[in-house]
């Protein structure tokens, strides 16, 4: 192996060359003119192997695990690290400017129509000004950061410790790795001014229901947040009407936090016509 790793790709190279340097699918990304990392060191794919493994479980699963004795020696110095990581991800994301976070599955290979559905709306971001927040990984995380990137935006990607790694894919221009789910969540909910769910298992509800919680109780803003794929969450709207609606767990009001779409237009000037109205830019003169 080399002792110095090739340069990082730029926006001219060709995503045959960037796959290239990646095994089984996305490669990591070792760095950027704009990448800045936060956090966690990230170990190259190829040193993986060299590595002594851990088998104490992520950090999540070592916070939650009870314990009789370990709580004195580790809990509380636990708490440190947390906010520390905090502070590196405020750090990180304050200066992104309006940003949109994409959630959907990390399964999407490149020929599903989910995954260029998401690049191409990522190009559109771009193209409007915004941002683009995803969770670094691969499918749609990959294709949102991947249009965005290829469309000349700027791309985020705050990616997680899981027991089987998940490595930054090489779309990212600002990577922040994090060792907490909770703390990761608050950087997708405080840095975006609208959410765009695509097709996703578990982490996908999770955080598309994270985002309806905060809205619904008057924690955040009702900022913009958009369903994407008719067919795919029509089973879910109709057990909320039918059940949630019916057996008064929700009101009809809770319908509207969301709306359900399969025109990428749609979702960009919904989005658009938010940042301009709640964040106006400045003018020259004003700065």
């Amino acid at each position: 192996m080399p002792d110095i790793d090739p340069p990082p790709p730029s926006r001219s190279d060709e995503p045959e060359v960037l796959r290239a340097r990646g095994i089984d699918g996305e490669p990591i990304t070792t760095g950027r003119d704009k990448l800045r990392r936060a956090g966690r060191l990230v170990v190259r794919r190829e040193a993986v192997d060299r590595q002594v493994p851990s088998r104490a479980g992520t950090a999540d699963e070592r916070l939650l695990r009870r314990s009789r004795t370990a709580f004195l020696d580790s809990d509380p110095w636990r708490t440190l690290r947390i906010q520390a990581e905090f502070v590196e991800g405020f750090d990180a994301l304050a200066g992104i400017g309006p940003a949109v976070t994409v959630f959907g599955s990390a399964r999407a290979a490149e020929d599903d129509p989910v995954y260029e559905q998401a690049r191409e709306l990522g190009g559109l971001l771009a193209e409007a000004g915004l941002t683009v927040i995803t969770g670094g990984g691969p499918g749609v995380m990959a294709a949102a950061n991947r249009g965005c990137f290829e469309a000349g935006g700027f791309s985020v990607g705050c990616n997680i410790e899981l027991p089987h790694e998940q490595w930054l894919n090489p779309w990212v221009d600002l990577g922040v790795e994090f060792r907490y789910f909770f703390v990761r969540k608050t950087m997708f909910v405080k840095y975006a001014e609208g959410f765009v769910i695509f097709p996703g298992g578990f982490g996908t509800l999770d955080e598309l229901f994270e985002s309806l919680t905060l809205i619904q109780t008057g924690k955040i803003k009702h900022f913009p947040v958009f369903l994407v794929g008719t067919a795919y969450w029509s089973g879910l709207l109709a057990w909320f009407r039918g059940t949630l609606l019916a057996e008064g767990a929700i009101a009809d009001a809770d319908l509207d936090l969301f709306t359900v779409t399969d025109d990428l237009g749609e979702v960009v000037d919904g989005l658009r016509r938010f940042v301009e109205t709640n964040f106006p830019l400045h003018s020259t003169e004003d700065a």
